[in-house]
């Protein structure tokens, strides 16, 4: 299947204890450019988030939101540091020594010392952690698979129109040529009886101008190319995967056909249907640099 490189995913985990919400959203890019914004306390599993993403896209420039709620109160624990409240009490034993004043220290003057009791949070289970996280990056990364899939099936669509039309535009310019060739002639060979009168044509002379004329003109070979080249597109496109370089670098090829016959051709018509190839060309290009 094709994707496209734009998308949209999001996925929500809601539970008594907690919320955990994940938002993707791409736009095309070269290369797979990934931006996560996460809380502080998910910094830790951001390459094994970096890590899940790439099984689920190659290409595109993609911010990915994660926002976290905890509905639980704060686990917090108290600590007792006694080898510096165990410090505190030297010193204040050299102090009454020293100034001969009473030591008056109670237990909770000394608890209220800097770094005698301290809060901190109880360390939380990573694994638990990243189970819960994963979970909701996967959900997301699912839909917005889901949503390039949507996407992509329409540029193929619209792709295999453009491609059918292009095909047209070359039929015609292989039809017309040879006519070219036949106008040249007798445009030639009337031109020549205006000049020469009654006098008899040199039809070997009129043979060599026609066939190096029919030399400069000749396309035969940019409508083989041509040919190939929108059959390998449509061929890629209904294989589908990650084709977008692929087309992009056929789409070049193709251009510089078009570029190649219009520059060769001096008919009107051929021109005109050059012309409208290159523009068609151009369309292409621009829905491929779209698809992954």
């Amino acid at each position: 299947m094709i994707k496209s490189m734009t998308g949209f995913g999001r996925c929500e985990i809601v539970t008594a204890e907690y919320k955990i919400s994940v938002e993707m959203k791409a736009v095309n890019h070269r290369y797979l450019d990934l931006s996560i914004k996460l809380p502080k306390k998910f910094n830790y599993f951001e390459a094994g988030i970096r890590n899940l993403l790439k099984t689920y896209i190659q290409r595109g420039k993609v911010d990915v939101f994660i926002n976290y709620e905890d509905y639980t109160e704060e686990k917090m624990c108290l600590k007792y540091n006694s080898s510096l409240a165990a410090e505190y009490m030297n010193c204040f034993k050299q102090m009454e020594e020293q100034f001969g004043i009473k030591n008056d220290i109670t237990v909770s003057g000394l608890a209220r010392m800097p770094e005698i009791l301290t809060m901190d949070q109880v360390p939380e289970d990573e694994d638990r952690i990243w189970q819960q996280l994963s979970e909701a990056v996967e959900g997301a990364a699912k839909k917005f698979v889901d949503s390039r899939v949507q996407e992509g099936e329409k540029l193929k669509a619209d792709l295999l129109g453009k491609l059918d039309y292009m095909s047209s535009l070359v039929a015609f310019i292989e039809e017309r040529s040879p006519v070219i060739l036949t106008e040249y002639r007798q445009k030639l060979e009337d031109k020549v009886k205006e000049l020469l009168g009654s006098t008899p044509m040199d039809e070997g002379r009129i043979a060599t101008e026609v066939t190096i004329y029919a030399d400069k003109i000749c396309v035969d070979e940019e409508m083989v190319r041509l040919h190939s080249h929108i059959d390998a597109t449509r061929k890629e496109l209904e294989a589908g995967g990650s084709v977008g370089r692929k087309l992009d670098f056929i789409a070049q090829e193709m251009n510089r056909e078009a570029n190649t016959t219009l520059s060769k051709s001096t008919d009107l018509e051929i021109c005109d249907k050059a012309i409208a190839l290159k523009t068609e060309i151009e369309k292409v290009r621009e829905q491929i640099q779209n698809i992954e």
